[in-house]
């Protein structure tokens, strides 16, 4: 059975960002959405997927994970922006 493991961005309207690492994107936005994962996320009203990649491998995607954290804000900007330019909220594409 094939496994992914995913690295997201969640944002909110300023775009304040949040990156995380899971193995069911569809069910972890969830969570963010409806307020159930305590912390920053919550606090700061982060409930659009904005950004999203997929891997095979769970230590690529925690690789990736980290390397992400640590880039400053105008590079996480422009990477989002590449895929999204709108900042639109990917979460309805995930369920089509």
């Amino acid at each position: 059975m094939n496994k992914s493991f995913y690295v997201y961005i969640m944002g909110n309207s300023r775009p304040t960002l949040y990156i995380g690492v899971t193995n069911d994107l569809i069910r972890r936005v969830n969570e963010h959405k409806q307020g159930l994962i305590e912390g920053f996320t919550k606090k700061y009203n982060l409930k659009k997927l904005l950004y999203f990649e997929i891997f095979s491998d769970i230590q690529n995607a925690i690789e990736r994970e980290k390397k992400l954290k640590h880039w400053n804000r105008e590079w996480k900007l422009t990477l989002i922006k590449k895929s999204n330019p709108l900042l639109k909220d990917l979460h309805a594409d995930l369920l089509t």
